[in-house]
C-alpha cells in the first residue's frame, strides 16, 4: 500500500515529468535539489522512490540515478545484438525491466569501426537523434554471448539456425546442438563476428510445427507471460467459489451473447425492448471481474503486468487465468453469471435519455455466433411464435436460433440498434472498411484456409452496443468527478496530414490542410475515391495517418469515433483498462468491494502507458502468428503465379501482399532488370529510367511465389518470365538475394546513385 504523500514533496507525476526531461542522470540528490527539498523532505523523497521503483513507475541506473520504467538511462550498460558488415553495430539494454521489448540501439563508434562484435558488453552514455537513441561506448565490459531465438534446420550433416525475425535473412551454423532435434524452436547464444558467427543451443522451447503450436515462436519472441503462477491459480479456484451475493436480479431477460464462432471467452451480453413512448430500454450486460480480481492481489499483479489477452489462431494467452476467463467470468448460456449491467434509456433518435449502472446477476439466454444471429434475422420475416417464460431453459441447438428467442431477443436489438445507428450516422465516425484476415484451423490444428472477415450488421450492431456502455461508463465516472481510464484517440498530426496531401495529389485528389479535420472529412475522401482499385490503398493510407489509441488519465475524446469522451469498459475479462474502469464504477457509485484504493489515481498515466505498450506487443504478436499461418499455407504454392497488390516501396525494392490472403514479400529492386530505378518517396514508386516502367503502392500485378518461410512468415517473390525485366538476366540471377543491408546498386533515390 503506497505512503501517503507528504504535503512539501513533488507527486509521482511531477517525479517522472522531471527524470523524462532532466539533461543529466537524476538521482535523488538532482531531484531534491530541483524541487527545493530539505530536512524531512529528503527522507520522505527517499520513501517516495522506494515506493515508484515497488509499484514498477521507475527502476534505478548506474550510479543511482533513476530512469522511467520502460526508458533508457543516460547512461547504462548495452549488450551488442547486431553487426553488419560495413562495422555498424547495435546494441540493446541489458538490463530491461518493462514488458514491451527493449529498444535497438546504434552505438557510435570513435576511432576503428568494427572494434565491437555480437555479444560485447559496453558501458554507453545514450541521447536522443530524431525519432530514435544513439549511444556512445565509454568502456568495453566483459563479453556475453546474444541469444537468438529461431528454428533448427537440417541440411545434410549439418545443422543452421533460421532466425524468426524477418529482418534476419541469414542462416547461422549451430556449433552445439544440445538435445535439440530439426524442427525444434529453440533459443541459442550467439558469439563470434563477420562471416564467423554461430550459434550454440541453449535452450528447446518446443516444436512450433507441431498441431496449434505456431504462436509459441511469437509468444517467445515477444515475452509473453504464457504461465501463471501457482499462488494466482490458487487464488483464482479461491475466489471462483464466492456466492454473488446481493444484487439486482436479470435472470428473467432473454439477455444473449453475440460473439464470433470461435471465441474463446463471453464477455458481454445485450438486450433492449420499446419503452412504449417511442424510445427503447436497453441493457448491455459485462462479467463483472472486479468481484473476483481484487486491487494488489495476485490475480491482480497477474493481469497488469499482461495488460490485456493475445489472441492467436491456435490459442489465447489470457489474461486470467482460465477457471475465471474462460468459466467463471464468461457469460455463457444457461449460467447464472455475476455481472455489471449498464442500464441504458434510448430516445427514438438513438440519444441517451439516462443510464445507471448496477451489479446483477443475469442468466444468458444463448450464445449465438454472429453468422448465426444475422441468418436468424435475415430470415425471419417477422414472423412470431408462442414466447417460452424461461430463457435459461432455452434449448442448445447449434447453428440454429429459435424463433422464439429470434421474436423476443433479436428483432428489439435490431429496432434499438436503428436508433443506434441513427446517432452513429450524425456523429459520422471515421468508415474505414479493411477487413481482418482468419485463418480457420482443423480439429487437428492443420490449416483449412485463410480469408478475411466478412462484416455484418451483426457486427455492427453488437459494435454499436458496446460504444454506448463505454461511453456511458465515462459519463458517469465523470459525474462523480472519480477518475477514469479513458480510451484516448487524438487527432492526426499536422506532419502526418501533410504526407496525406502530397499522397493523394498522386491520385489528382485534393486534400485541403486549412479546414477543420474531422473523421467526416476522411470519409468524403473515401467517397470521390468511388470504387477505384486505389480505394483500398487509400483506406490504408488514411488508417496510417491516424494516431495510435492509447490509454490515459486525460479526456482527450476518441477522434476516430467522433466522441468528446469515451473509456473501455466492455471487455474486463481481456483488458486490463475495462477493469479499471470497473473499479471506478464500483468506488463511485458504491456498489460494494473491489473498487479502485485510495490514491490509484496517481498512477494512472504510469498505468496507462504501460498497458498502450503491452496492447501494442500483442497486435503485433497476433499480426507475427497470422504471417507464420499465411506463409505455411502458401508453402505449397512456391514456384506459382500469384496475384498480388503492391503495400509500400522502398529504395531497395517494394513489399507486396497476396490478394485476399494477406502477408507481405519483398521483391529486390535489382531483380527487375539492368536498368537503374529512381525512387520517388513523395509518389511512393519506382520508376526505370530508360523504359518509364512504374511499381507503386497500390499497383495490382502477377508475381512469382519464390520463397514462403513459416519460421518467419516472411515471404519472397520474382517478376514472372516474360514480364519487364524478366528476360534480362538468367533464372539463377533474378532469384539470387541481394546483399543483407544497404541499397542495391542499381537504385538512383532522388537523383543520386546509392
Amino acid at each position: 500500500m503506497p505512503r501517503k504523500r507528504t504535503p512539501g514533496l513533488p507527486s509521482r507525476k511531477q517525479i517522472l515529468d522531471f527524470i523524462a526531461t532532466s539533461d543529466q542522470p537524476a538521482g535523488k540528490r538532482e531531484i531534491a535539489r530541483a524541487f527545493g527539498l530539505s530536512g524531512q523532505d529528503k527522507i520522505g523523497l527517499k520513501t517516495l522512490l522506494k515506493d515508484m521503483a515497488d509499484e514498477g513507475l521507475i527502476d534505478s541506473a548506474p550510479g543511482r540515478a533513476f530512469h522511467k520504467t520502460g526508458g533508457v538511462p543516460r547512461v547504462t550498460v548495452l549488450r551488442v545484438v547486431e553487426a553488419d558488415d560495413s562495422g555498424n553495430v547495435w546494441g540493446v539494454p541489458e538490463s530491461w525491466h518493462a514488458e514491451t521489448p527493449p529498444p535497438k540501439i546504434k552505438l557510435i563508434e570513435r576511432g576503428r569501426r568494427g572494434a565491437l562484435g555480437i555479444g560485447d558488453r559496453v558501458l554507453a552514455r545514450t541521447e536522443e537523434r530524431g525519432a530514435g537513441l544513439i549511444a556512445h561506448p565509454m568502456k568495453k565490459l566483459e563479453a556475453s554471448a546474444e541469444l537468438v531465438l529461431g528454428v533448427i534446420r537440417k541440411e545434410g550433416t549439418k545443422f543452421w539456425l533460421s532466425p524468426v525475425e524477418k529482418k534476419e535473412r541469414r542462416e547461422l551454423a549451430v556449433s552445439e546442438l544440445k538435445d535439440a532435434q530439426a524442427g525444434d524452436l529453440v533459443l541459442c547464444e550467439v558469439s563470434g563476428r563477420g562471416p564467423r558467427v554461430t550459434a550454440r543451443v541453449d535452450a528447446v522451447l518446443g516444436d512450433p510445427f507441431a498441431p496449434r503450436s505456431f504462436s509459441l515462436i511469437a509468444i517467445h519472441k515477444h515475452g509473453l507471460r504464457h504461465e501463471f503462477s501457482e499462488g494466482a491459480i490458487e487464488e483464482a479456484h479461491r475466489v471462483s467459489e464466492l456466492p454473488l451475493g446481493e444484487r439486482e436480479d436479470l435472470t428473467h431477460l432473454p439477455i444473449v451473447a453475440i460473439d464470433p464462432a470461435d471465441a474463446r471467452d463471453h464477455d458481454d451480453a445485450i438486450w433492449a425492448e420499446a419503452d412504449g413512448e417511442g424510445g427503447w430500454n436497453a441493457i448491455v450486460a459485462i462479467a463483472d471481474v472486479s468481484f473476483y480480481v481484487r486491487p494488489n492481489s495476485e490475480l491482480d499483479r497477474e493481469a497488469r503486468a499482461r495488460g490485456n489477452s493475445v489472441y492467436f489462431p491456435d490459442r489465447v494467452v489470457p489474461m486470467l487465468p482460465e477457471e475465471l476467463s474462460a468459466d467463471i467470468c464468461s457469460l455463457k448460456q444457461g449460467q447464472v453469471r455475476a455481472a455489471m449491467a449498464c442500464h441504458l434509456k434510448i430516445a427514438g433518435d438513438g440519444t441517451f435519455k439516462s443510464w445507471r449502472f448496477t451489479r446483477a446477476k443475469i442468466c444468458v439466454a444463448a450464445n449465438i455466433a454472429y453468422e448465426d444471429a444475422q441468418a436468424a434475422i435475415n430470415a425471419s420475416h417477422g414472423n412470431r411464435t408462442e414466447v417460452s417464460s424461461s430463457p435459461c431453459s432455452m434449448p442448445d441447438v447449434e447453428g440454429a436460433v429459435s424463433a422464439d428467442l429470434v421474436e423476443r431477443a433479436l428483432k428489439p436489438l435490431w429496432a434499438c440498434w436503428r436508433a443506434l445507428l441513427t446517432d452513429r450516422n450524425k456523429r459520422a465516425p471515421l468508415e474505414l472498411d479493411i477487413p481482418e484476415r482468419r485463418v480457420v484451423l482443423d480439429e487437428k490444428g492443420r490449416i483449412l484456409s485463410v480469408a478475411p472477415r466478412e462484416r455484418l450488421d451483426a457486427h455492427k450492431l453488437v459494435e454499436d452496443y458496446m460504444i454506448a456502455a463505454n461511453v456511458a461508463a465515462a459519463r458517469a465516472i465523470e459525474a462523480k468527478k472519480a477518475p477514469v481510464m479513458y480510451r484516448v484517440h487524438e487527432a492526426p498530426s499536422r506532419e502526418k496530414l501533410v504526407a496525406l496531401k502530397d499522397y493523394m495529389a498522386t491520385f489528382g485528389l485534393e486534400f485541403a490542410l486549412g479546414q477543420v479535420i474531422k473523421p467526416a472529412t476522411f470519409n468524403r475522401v473515401i467517397e470521390r475515391a468511388g470504387e477505384d482499385e486505389s480505394r483500398t490503398e487509400i483506406m490504408e493510407q488514411i488508417l496510417r495517418t491516424q494516431m495510435q489509441a492509447r490509454y490515459g488519465p486525460e479526456r482527450l475524446g476518441h477522434f476516430g469515433l467522433a466522441l468528446a469522451t469515451y473509456a473501455h469498459f466492455t471487455s474486463p475479462i481481456r483488458r486490463y483498462a475495462d477493469l479499471l474502469v470497473h473499479r471506478a464504477l464500483v468506488s463511485a457509485y458504491r456498489l460494494g468491494e473491489g473498487g479502485l484504493p485510495a490514491g490509484e489515481d496517481e498512477k494512472f498515466e504510469a498505468i496507462g502507458e504501460a498497458i498502450s505498450m503491452l496492447e501494442r506487443r500483442a497486435m503485433e504478436a497476433e499480426r507475427d502468428t497470422v504471417d507464420r499461418y499465411v506463409a505455411a499455407f502458401l508453402s505449397d504454392r512456391v514456384g506459382q503465379l500469384v496475384e498480388c497488390r503492391i503495400t509500400g516501396v522502398q529504395p531497395f525494392g517494394f513489399f507486396a501482399t497476396v490478394m485476399d490472403l494477406g502477408g507481405d514479400g519483398l521483391v529486390l529492386a535489382q531483380t527487375l532488370g539492368q536498368e537503374y530505378f529512381r525512387y520517388d518517396e513523395k509518389a511512393r514508386q519506382l520508376i526505370g529510367e530508360h523504359s518509364g516502367e512504374t511499381y507503386r503502392v497500390g499497383q495490382k500485378l502477377t508475381l512469382r511465389l519464390a520463397e514462403a518461410n513459416p519460421v518467419s512468415g516472411s515471404l519472397r517473390f520474382e517478376l514472372p518470365e516474360g514480364s519487364y525485366g524478366g528476360g534480362s538476366r538468367s533464372r539463377s540471377d533474378r532469384s539470387r538475394p541481394g546483399p543483407r543491408r544497404g541499397r542495391p546498386a542499381n537504385i538512383r533515390h532522388q537523383g543520386k546513385r546509392r
